[in-house]
């Protein structure tokens, strides 16, 4: 985490507009970021029935200057398909166990970059 700290003098109206602007760039790489890692982890994501798959979900919050995504799945068995400890079998050629935590691993290096893109916007 990268943290600044910024001191503002009131009434200085350009500044909240620039962090306004900032805040809804970053918003933006963060959903970029959060498709990306939800279509990488859905290659990986065992399907019987595409229940699990079809339960991924991903949110935006901007909290003050802090940006979080967020991404999983809600079927009610997703923890334990995910959870490597129970061993399974999958149909799936592609399917692994940490297929969400393995999908955002192999996209993280592309958060960078897309706040990048997002911030020369």
């Amino acid at each position: 985490m990268i943290k600044v700290k910024v001191v503002s003098k009131k009434g200085n109206g350009s500044f909240d507009r620039y962090v306004s602007h900032v805040q809804q760039r970053v918003s933006l790489a963060m959903q970029r970021f959060l498709i990306d890692a939800g279509a990488q982890a859905a290659v990986y994501t065992p399907i019987d029935t595409s229940t699990l798959i079809n339960s991924q979900f991903r949110t935006v919050t901007v909290n003050g200057t802090r940006v979080t995504g967020r991404i999983g799945y809600s079927a009610s068995y997703a923890a334990y398909v995910h959870d490597p400890k129970v061993k399974q079998k999958f149909k799936r050629p592609t399917a692994k166990k940490e297929f969400l935590k393995k999908g955002v691993e192999e996209t993280l290096p592309n958060l960078t970059k897309y706040i990048q893109e997002e911030l020369k916007r």
